[in-house]
């Protein structure tokens, strides 16, 4: 039966805990033996450095004064160091110790490592050399190697503690890490599992430390955020289907109901089927408003993003709808600044725009005048479409963004009033901000294009207004922001 191991030593920060610590043991170890081996070769060469100065000494007194002198000075210090730390052994070729503080010994020329034995103590480690006189006789010379070997000691001693505690502190340090990580990965999944719960409205906290960590969790709320909008935006369009449908789909029922009751004729029912024909065009036309309204709010078409050309586009709307001002004998005239450039989607930009035109014509009457003007500043681009119609009452112009909302003068004319829906939502994809000001007479609608260095800013507040069923509302001269509390959803007045 397997024994499952506890959840901080099954993460994978411990694990990465343990590669380094691994690591750092094996780099230890390392180090160890570099330092090992540059301290035995330094003591080595101490050590033979003494030894061969001390034969060296010898060698020079049997050269000036023979064997006598040799073994005098061998005699004496052997008196004066008779317990070391320097061990003397002269010997005859037959293997007689003639003086020194040694056994005899038969090891011949070179250096070796060997022990002396003492009586009730332990044996002394010794380093020495052997050399064989011209007479024949042996002369050794050896050094107490004990400071090497506590020197060793002191390393492998030094390096264990040093080792042993770096690795308590990585293993403490490791669980401490997870210990940290799990309680933050924890409150992550805990918020998840609230959302999925049907609390969309939570979100996983922020520490501020502005670590990867904060980075990951601020994508994921952003992307709750969208998501949240997005799900919001279909209940939206869900009840709005279900309520403000439902009178143009009783009407053709109603209109199905008379044909079957009261037509008598080919013509009568060949008229009843061309109302209901307009009539489900009408609702077709509704719900695909609705659903590209719903489109756009769940920010798809932002993949599309391209630099397009305003000015250019906003010359080729005045070309198209010149000639409707034309018809209904209304002056439409324009002043673009040329080279203006935004980010967005070509196509919605022009539906936008052109929305609000067809507002201005449509609720103005004849011989009314229509102006299209651009403003450029460091901040933002602006575009302003003005007219000198009836206009919208300032306890109106909150409202008409409302999706199938109309004003009461306009309900006699044709329309779904979802037209303004779709410029709000449009705008909101491009963090635009919308102004409806009155003309004097007329109404003046402003969209301002925010630059990018200004465009984080302003989105992100708008998008925060707008969750709280708010639109900002911004001056020609950014940063003034004034405030108007408005229905987050809207429509054509």
């Amino acid at each position: 039966m397997s024994v499952a191991l506890p959840r901080i030593l099954r993460t994978s920060s411990f694990h990465l805990t343990l590669a380094y610590a691994g690591l750092f043991g094996a780099s230890v170890l390392i180090l160890f033996g570099v330092i090992y081996w540059a301290t035995n070769i330094y003591m080595a060469n101490s050590l033979d450095a003494a030894v061969d100065s001390d034969i060296t000494e010898l060698e020079d007194s049997l050269q000036v004064g023979g064997d006598a002198a040799l073994t005098a000075l061998v005699m004496e210090r052997v008196r004066q160091m008779p317990y070391g730390p320097m061990y003397y052994l002269l010997q005859d070729p037959n293997g007689k110790v003639v003086a020194g503080s040694l056994l005899p010994f038969y090891g011949g020329e070179g250096r070796f490592d060997l022990k002396i034995p003492r009586s009730g103590a332990p044996s002394v480690p010794i380093h020495s050399r052997g050399i064989i006189l011209n007479d024949g006789k042996y002369l050794m010379v050896g050094v107490d190697a004990l400071p090497r070997r506590e020197m060793h000691k002191l390393i492998v001693r030094v390096f264990g503690w040093s080792s042993a505690i770096s690795l308590v502190l990585a293993f403490g340090g490791g669980a401490l890490m997870s210990g940290g990580l799990l309680r933050r990965i924890e409150t992550i999944s805990r918020a998840a599992r609230d959302i999925m719960a049907g609390d969309f409205s939570r979100r996983i906290p922020v520490r501020g430390t502005g670590d990867e960590l904060d980075h990951l969790v601020a994508s994921l709320n952003a992307m709750l955020e969208r998501n949240e909008a997005a799900m919001e935006s279909v209940r939206q369009v869900s009840n709005d289907i279900a309520h403000d449908l439902r009178t143009p789909l009783t009407r053709l029922r109603q209109r199905l109901d008379l044909a079957q009751r009261r037509a008598r004729s080919v013509e009568e029912w060949r008229g009843a089927a061309e109302g209901c024909v307009s009539d489900m065009d009408a609702i077709l036309e509704s719900f695909g408003a609705l659903l590209r309204i719903a489109q756009i709010a769940s920010g798809g078409p932002a993949r599309r993003f391209a630099e397009v050309d305003l000015s250019e586009l906003l010359c080729t709307l005045i070309e198209v709808y010149q000639p409707m001002a034309e018809e209904k004998e209304q002056r439409f005239t324009a002043d673009i600044v040329p080279g203006l450039v935004v980010w967005g989607d070509r196509e919605l930009l022009a539906q936008m725009i052109a929305n609000v035109i067809e507002n201005a014509m449509k609720h103005s009457p004849v011989g009314a005048s229509i102006g299209l003007t651009t403003l450029q500043s460091p901040s933002a681009i602006t575009v302003t479409v003005m007219d000198n119609g009836p206009g919208i009452p300032v306890a109106d112009r909150g409202r008409v963004f409302r999706r199938f909302y109309r004003l009461e003068s306009s309900r006699s004319t044709p329309g779904s009033g979802l037209g303004l829906s779709l410029v709000e939502a449009i705008a909101a994809l491009h963090r635009v901000s919308i102004e409806l000001t009155d003309n004097g007479p007329g109404l003046r609608v402003t969209l301002q294009f925010f630059a990018p260095d200004q465009q984080t800013f302003a989105g992100d507040r708008l998008a925060k207004h707008q969750t709280r069923g708010e639109l900002w509302v911004v001056s020609d001269h950014p940063p003034v922001v004034s405030r108007n509390t408005v229905p987050t959803a809207s429509s054509e007045y």
